[in-house]
């Protein structure tokens, strides 16, 4: 049996109920939503709206239609930074963003579009201050983070997002590692678009991403094609949702996000949170006494979400990933976490980092065969 420490790739096992929902759907009503009117599609697009719905209140959000469903947090984010900048624009990234944010951003300076980094401190963080001194009078948009990929760390997304609110400026929170695990509000947090995948913190199946998209923004579209509305017309439409959804919606998957969501619900984001604060808490105690061990990231586990970075000295993070892998049945993520401005930032390019993710699923036996194992790789290497 696999003790699993990779959810910050994507979580599992996966609730019971996303399973059955998924195989449900597919065997009752498997139909196009939005497509025709019979009643498999009716019945198809009442369950996407139910979902909407339920992202809606989940996050805080005004109304069901800011609600864009995606193929994944990639898709996105991709949407908001290339749908949302132009040359001249300027744009207000970190150090630390994944390759989601990263490569966009860079892509997007190639156009003309201007980009700053905001480089984080010692332990991969960002302080409101820092981006501050980073905004310029023609920053369109500033995206962050929620938390850290690579070291968990939590952003002071309230504090910043206030910021760019009283300066006019669109604040774009990428929240792929906190979507089910940190409570995230929109509307607290002042956020005018937020980005997360159904795969991770909300244990549904890879393949959905959503976009909140506030009221006012207007983005161009990213794709191009049918949405079952306004037919007639050749260019896309100009109602929301439906001007971001172009093709066929991943339905079962949108089915299954809305068993996820409902599972996070009923078991208590605290809970989960707690929970997950503990695991990292026994972790990082246990090993910070293990010579040779070195970890990455704010010190205090309330600053993180359920995410350790390290290395022991000496191994390279991918010869521990393996060995943890084949000798021990221990699955955990090694090398750059498609991060590699974050490794930059903290030293570990050339090297990487093993990186441990939990999930509600974990327990703390889990994490003694894991410190055991270290200890016996540590003597042995």
């Amino acid at each position: 049996m696999v003790i699993y420490f990779d959810n910050a790739a994507t979580s599992y096992p996966k609730p019971p109920r996303v399973l059955q929902t998924m195989a449900d759907f597919l065997q009752r009503c498997s139909a196009n939503p939005g497509r025709g009117g019979h009643q498999m599609a009716l019945e198809a697009g009442r369950m996407v709206l139910e979902v909407r719905d339920q992202i809606c209140r989940f996050i805080g959000a005004g109304k069901p239609e800011e609600i864009i469903f995606t193929s994944s947090a990639t898709e996105a984010l991709n949407l908001a930074l290339l749908g949302g900048l132009r040359p001249g624009d300027h744009l207000v990234i970190t150090s630390m963003e994944h390759n989601a944010v990263a490569r966009a951003a860079y892509y997007l300076k190639r156009t003309g579009v201007e980009l700053g980094v905001v480089e984080a401190d010692q332990w991969g963080m960002i302080t409101p201050e820092d981006v501050a001194r980073a905004i310029k009078k023609n920053t369109r948009m500033v995206a962050i983070l929620h938390a850290s990929n690579v070291t968990g760390g939590i952003m002071p997304i309230v504090e910043i997002g206030r910021m760019c609110r009283k300066a006019g400026i669109r604040f774009l929170v990428d929240a792929s590692q906190t979507a089910g695990v940190v409570p995230v509000n929109v509307l607290q947090a002042e956020a005018d678009m937020l980005a997360f995948p159904g795969h991770k913190g909300l244990y549904g199946p890879p393949g959905v991403g959503v976009l909140y998209l506030g009221p006012g923004i207007e983005l161009e579209p990213r794709k191009y094609g049918g949405t079952g509305s306004q037919s007639e017309n050749l260019e896309m439409p100009n109602i929301i949702p439906d001007r971001y959804e172009a093709g066929t919606l991943n339905t079962v998957g949108i089915a299954g996000l809305g068993a996820g969501i409902e599972f996070v619900r009923e078991t208590g984001l605290e809970k989960i949170a707690a929970h997950e604060r503990e695991l990292t808490r026994h972790l990082m105690e246990e090993i910070e006494a293990i010579s040779r061990i070195n970890i990455y990231g704010p010190p205090d586990p309330e600053d993180r979400v359920g995410v350790v970075s390290f290395n022991i000295e000496g191994i390279d993070s991918s010869d521990v990933g393996l060995i943890l892998d084949q000798v021990y049945g221990i699955a955990v993520r090694t090398g750059l976490h498609c991060a590699p401005l974050a490794h930059k930032t903290l030293g570990t390019l050339e090297q990487g980092l093993v990186r441990v993710s939990f999930s509600i699923f974990n327990t703390h036996e889990e994490v003694d065969q894991l410190i055991s194992a270290l200890y016996e790789i540590i003597r042995e290497y």
